[in-house]
């Protein structure tokens, strides 16, 4: 296959960084091994190997390259990213209680919670190893900084994601946290460690932060319209699950007192009959809070555009402009 063929942005950069990223999972096999407890390997390879696009590693190996980097520091840090992102979804899915992700059962429900979260953390650990390895504090504060907005995030989310109070604010920094916290920690550390200035490096950060925000919001409003084959979810499943996003935020905050009731007793009381997704669904369309929300996400997707204007003219500039139009295309 030819780049020239592919359509799909994040194909053509993994087709670009082929080579790089093969040396990045070599060392993601590598250090996932464990003499000791055989478990761990198992465990991370059930999800490392699931598949995946990969994402957030190739974000850094392109912001490294962007600015010509000619070491193999960003080979650790693409790993670094990539065992932070995998042990944050063995995390997710205990708390979750998931069943399934990639359309495989989930770790937990293979072996157990236990294992997961302690491999988990045993990720973590790897992937502080792997930061130290670079001999760059500046790329150890930005990372040990996303793994803390990460766990904060998720913790804010437990607790606001049933309770009606939860505005449009909370959200943004639920997913700041959740999502585009670790996508601006990937790029911004490519940068660091290939030498770009402090307007480039701040200019990766503000991309990978509204790359994040915008795949995020897309994310939830195809919950509610997406394709459940495309999406590998069924419509509605936040719904059922009780979580606030967006399109939901939004109705609430226009709701009728009849309204109101209603979103108490299927989002924080959890007392869901039938048809209440179709109710639901009618009253966000009865605010226009899917097109919207729609509209936020494209917001965000620009705003990322905009952002690359600081860096170099190269290819890969043009492809991370190309990613960010492709994670709202689907709301096409």
């Amino acid at each position: 296959m030819t780049i020239s063929t592919i359509s799909k942005p994040h194909e053509r950069l993994a087709e670009i960084l082929a080579g790089e990223m093969e040396a990045v999972n070599t060392l993601i096999r590598t250090r996932m091994a464990s003499e000791h407890a055989p478990r761990i390997p198992e465990v991370t390879a059930h999800l490392v190997e699931a598949g995946g696009k990969r994402l957030r590693p190739m974000l850094t190996l392109a912001a490294a390259r962007l600015f010509g980097y000619g070491g193999d520091h960003h080979i650790r840090l693409a790993a670094t990213v990539e065992f932070i992102h995998t042990a944050t979804l063995l995390h997710d899915d205990v708390v979750d209680e998931s069943a399934q992700r990639r359309g495989r059962p989930t770790a937990n429900l293979l072996w157990d919670n236990k294992s997961s979260v302690l491999v988990g953390d045993y990720l973590f650990s790897r992937s502080f190893q792997l930061m130290v390895e670079t001999g760059s504090l500046r790329v150890l504060d930005i990372l040990a900084n996303a793994s803390a907005t990460i766990a904060e995030g998720e913790v804010l989310q437990m607790t606001a994601a049933t309770d009606l109070r939860t505005d449009e604010a909370v959200y943004l920094q639920v997913v700041r946290g959740k999502t585009a916290a670790l996508f601006s920690a990937a790029t911004e550390v490519g940068g660091v460690i290939a030498g770009a200035s402090e307007e480039q490096v701040r200019a990766l950060f503000a991309y990978g932060d509204a790359l994040g925000i915008a795949f995020q919001i897309a994310d939830d409003l195809l919950d509610y319209q997406g394709d459940s084959k495309a999406t590998g979810k069924n419509v509605g499943d936040d719904f059922r699950e009780r979580k606030l996003t967006l399109p939901v935020i939004k109705a609430v905050a226009r709701a009728t007192p009849d309204e109101r009731a209603f979103w108490e007793r299927t989002i924080e009381k959890g007392r869901q009959q039938d048809g209440d997704l179709d109710l639901a669904l009618n009253l966000m369309r009865k605010y226009g809070t899917l097109e919207e929300t729609r509209t936020d996400a494209l917001a965000w997707a620009a705003k990322a555009k905009t952002a690359l204007t600081a860096l170099p003219d190269h290819e890969l500039r043009d492809l991370l402009g190309d990613l960010a139009d492709y994670v709202v295309s689907r709301l096409n």
